[in-house]
């Protein structure tokens, strides 16, 4: 059973004790993402994240971190999400009381070195360099931009090579001053620890996390009346798409059910989509749909790749398997199949120190009330047949529907024609 206190200053701090394990993680998180950026500010989130690794007063280089957890054996890491960024070290548990000390140097002394901030841009401007040409990814980036535009919301979380060319070190330094405060930050610790030992430790290290307001992004505005398409041309192999449809985010009493949904469309081989796209038309190597979940809003999403030729015709098999959900109940045995597979999954995901840390660290800094495993289960299994109908009616109309695609498309106005309920 995991503990959780909160200090005076707003620190949270977060234990999930998992005796006899042979590792444990120290996960630093900060409620701030790309969605708390200015526009000429987007990517220095994910920028800032780089460079919490390049130094402290007690460790100057960043060799002098990687090191120490090298020393350990330990594995380490950190991410940027729209909401959340987060540093973490894994190791075995006896070496709990050092990871926890580097973790916290980082995230409390960084000094930003001038030089290491001016080679970080090359590294940074690779990386999007990187995910440019993977059109697998892209397409997602796209559909965000379709969704919500030239917002905070629809904007990439590495952000534009210009932005990360001209950012300056005084960007960082007062970046870091506003998000990066004690009642943002959770400190979570999973793993073979004893929660009051670790809370003790916890208080040390961190006893000089900046005190200071908490910041809020901007509201988001949900506008759309009729379904849309953007199309990046690119010459692929492939041509990615995804389809998707405007939800609600993850604090809604119905995502249970928009879950389960998903998991009956996506959920393993034996899946709906999966039976259709591979099985039957043999149009598609992968084909998958997942919740894009944040705090104040959310999208449910089928993505894909096909044969340029074929595009129109996964177009339509995606369409109509949204659609039978719409007008068909599903069966007794898929419904438990559905939710067996999301069950068996959750628990495999749990496995190591990380995941677990990740599992309560996530809803605690995303603002949900803590839900174990067994909860988590228990909610699932209440989703009925007729909830996932009576959802699908209200999520897949016209209006809620939306198309990105990367790759060579020659006939869009056909295309379009095809994308309704």
């Amino acid at each position: 059973m995991f503990k959780k206190k909160t200090l005076k200053n707003g620190l949270r701090i977060l234990v999930v004790p998992v005796p006899d394990a042979p590792s444990v993680t120290v996960m630093s998180m900060v409620a701030t993402g790309s969605e708390y950026e200015t526009k000429d500010k987007n990517g220095i989130s994910h920028f800032l994240e780089h460079m919490f690794f390049k130094g402290t007063d007690k460790r100057p280089k960043s060799v002098d971190i990687a090191k120490e957890f090298d020393e350990i054996g330990a594995e380490h890491n950190a991410f940027t999400s729209n909401e959340v960024t987060a540093y973490y070290g894994k190791a075995s548990y006896n070496n709990f009381p050092k990871m926890l000390d580097v973790i916290a140097d980082m995230y409390l002394n960084p000094t930003f070195p001038e030089a290491e901030m001016q080679r970080e841009k090359g590294v940074i401007i690779e990386e999007i360099n990187m995910y440019e040409d993977q059109p697998q990814r892209r397409v997602h980036e796209i559909f965000q931009d379709l969704l919500y535009g030239d917002t905070p919301f629809g904007r990439t979380i590495l952000g534009p090579i210009k932005n990360i060319k001209e950012m300056k070190r005084e960007d960082f330094l007062n970046y870091r001053k506003t998000h990066y405060v004690a009642s943002r930050t959770l400190v979570v610790v999973a793993g073979n620890i004893k929660a009051g030992d670790a809370i003790k430790k916890i208080e040390k290290a961190f006893s000089k996390v900046a005190v200071g307001k908490s910041v809020k992004k901007d509201k988001i505005i949900e506008k759309q009346s009729a379904p849309k398409i953007k199309i990046k041309d690119k010459k692929t192999d492939q041509t990615h798409l995804v389809i998707g449809v405007r939800s609600f985010g993850l604090h809604d009493k119905r995502m249970p059910i928009l879950k389960v949904l998903s998991s009956v469309l996506g959920g393993g081989m034996s899946a709906r989509l999966f039976q259709k796209m591979r099985e039957e038309l043999g149009i598609c190597y992968y084909v998958k749909s997942s919740i894009n979940d944040l705090t104040d809003h959310g999208n449910f999403v089928v993505w894909a790749g096909v044969d340029k030729s074929r595009l129109k015709e996964a177009t339509s098999g995606i369409l109509e398997e949204l659609k039978r959900l719409k007008t068909e109940e599903v069966s007794k045995n898929e419904l438990k199949k559905a939710k067996d597979y999301m069950i068996g999954q959750m628990y495999l995901n749990m496995e190591s120190s990380d995941d677990l840390a990740g599992f309560y660290g996530f809803q605690e800094i995303m603002g949900e009330k803590i839900k174990t495993p067994k909860e988590v289960e228990k909610g699932i299994q209440k989703v009925t047949a007729k909830d996932i109908k009576k959802l699908a009616k209200e999520l897949f109309i016209n209006k809620n529907l939306n198309m990105a695609i990367v790759g060579n498309v020659e006939d869009e106005v056909s295309l379009k024609k095809l994308l309704h309920f």
